[in-house]
């Protein structure tokens, strides 16, 4: 049997549940999951292989109209997904409406790569409004193939990969077989971190804020690491921290906690808060936090 490989891009508008489905078609705890919109702010690979396929996945942001700079980079991060796809994987929902972002969606026609849509949250609905969808996805997007499931149940996944790998090309493997991801534990690390800042504080504060590993030092028994908050402003810096300290303390615990589910060993975490005033919209530090310009 020939053997199949392929960067398959996972694409979609906020909360329609990509980070979850990546997970699930992984098997591991690759992207970071919130209820809030603008949770995946960079492009992660999760890579998963058999003796006869590689596959490799891409979790990319949810598709927006930038308001700032630093939405341009998200932003940038989709369309370097649809240049190098082998598949597209679109994911929706049963939530929002076949028409949303429709510019985007004719953009999607235009490409010559196979496409699939996932219909997500299928356990969410009915039967009837799910087989209504299927039919209004079939005429906005006809050149695609279309599957209803829910990725946090499991449900038709299996179908899903079948699909993925029928319509992946032969070729041979693109990373060493024992590979997960193209991601380093910093990288995880800071994101574990802005996982629970997304959980634990309102409005604008998450997407106020920057998370950067300053250092990471590894051991057989212990991971320590230094962490720097970044945010935009002084009164941002005093929420984060909260009332004598409370509010950092919970937060760096659960990061803590997570990190050592994660790694499998004790972490020791520091974490410092600082003010990078205006550091969404300055080209020259977007670069120095890892995004595209």
């Amino acid at each position: 049997m020939p053997h199949k490989s392929g960067f398959v891009n996972i694409i979609g508008n906020p909360n329609v549940g990509k980070s979850t489905l990546m997970n699930a078609l992984v098997g591991e705890r690759i992207s970071i999951v919130t209820s809030k919109a603008q949770t995946t702010r960079h492009r992660i690979m999760g890579i998963v292989n058999s003796d006869n396929f590689q596959i490799i996945y891409s979790d990319t942001p949810g598709v927006l109209k930038p308001a700032y700079k630093l939405q341009s980079a998200m932003m940038r991060f989709v369309e370097q997904a649809l240049e190098d796809a082998d598949v597209i994987l679109y994911i929706t929902d049963t939530v929002e409406t076949p028409n949303k972002n429709k510019e985007f969606l004719d953009k999607l026609q235009q490409i010559d790569i196979p496409i699939i849509l996932a219909i997500n949250k299928v356990d969410l609905s009915t039967q009837e409004k799910v087989t209504l969808l299927l039919d209004q996805w079939k005429q906005m997007m006809p050149k695609a193939n279309i599957v209803p499931i829910s990725a946090l149940h499991d449900f038709n996944i299996k179908a899903l990969v079948d699909m993925i790998v029928e319509k992946l090309p032969e070729g041979p493997e693109y990373f060493p077989k024992d590979t997960l991801t193209d991601k380093t534990l910093r990288f995880f690390a800071a994101e574990i971190l802005r996982e629970k800042i997304l959980l634990n504080y309102q409005k604008e504060i998450p997407y106020s804020v920057e998370v950067e590993i300053e250092e990471y030092k590894e051991s057989e028994a212990i991971d320590r690491i230094r962490a720097l908050i970044f945010v935009d402003r002084e009164s941002q810096k005093s929420i984060i921290i909260g009332s004598q300290g409370r509010m950092l303390k919970k937060v760096g615990t659960e990061a803590r906690l997570e990190l050592e589910n994660f790694l499998g060993k004790k972490v020791f975490l520091e974490i410092y808060v600082k003010v990078d005033p205006n550091w969404r919209n300055d080209e020259g530090k977007l670069k120095r936090y890892g995004y595209p310009l």
